[in-house]
């Protein structure tokens, strides 16, 4: 390189600090960068910055998957080195075999929750109807009573009257 050209990248350098290098880019077509450790003409040391440029310029169409976990951790600094295409394919189809794992364990469970159900091992749950809420003045009764009341599928909690109301009546 000749000598004006170096004294301009050195200028260059010192006033707009280093270029930013292209590491990488993912299966989606992210690009990823990063600018070097340096310092600035005031004698500022700035640290190391990781960033990507995403195909995707407008933040509300990201959505959850957009990069890949391997690139994210390394923007974010958790590992030193760039991950590697066959690296993140490896990693991609372990996550598709363990999710084909989890639906057929989850398969089989399901099938021998039916089994226990139908031979009597295992209580089914009940399901209960919900006719108001709790919070609610009557829960369901036309008017509060002091006593709760029980039947078979349905309890219905008493009311506190306080003493000398009209309605309260000594037992």
């Amino acid at each position: 390189m000749s000598r004006p050209w170096q004294a301009l990248r050195a200028l260059r350098l010192r006033l707009l600090g280093p270029a930013k290098e292209l590491v990488g880019t993912d299966q989606f077509g992210n690009k990823y960068y990063r600018v070097p450790k340096h310092e600035t003409r005031a004698g500022q040391t700035i640290p190391e910055r990781r960033f990507v440029e995403a195909v995707n310029q407008q933040a509300y169409q990201y959505e959850m998957g957009d990069f890949p976990t391997e690139w994210e951790a390394w923007i974010r600094k958790k590992r030193n080195d760039p991950p590697t295409i066959e690296e993140i394919l490896k990693n991609e189809n372990y996550r598709q075999e363990m999710k084909q794992k989890i639906r057929d364990v989850s398969e089989k469970d399901k099938l021998l929750q039916a089994k226990e159900y139908k031979e009597g091992l295992v209580a089914e749950p009940v399901h209960t109807h919900v006719k108001g809420h709790a919070s609610a003045p009557y829960y369901g009764k036309k008017e509060p009573s002091q006593d709760p009341t029980s039947t078979a599928n349905t309890f219905q909690p008493g009311s506190w009257m306080p003493p000398g109301s009209s309605r309260s009546h000594n037992k």
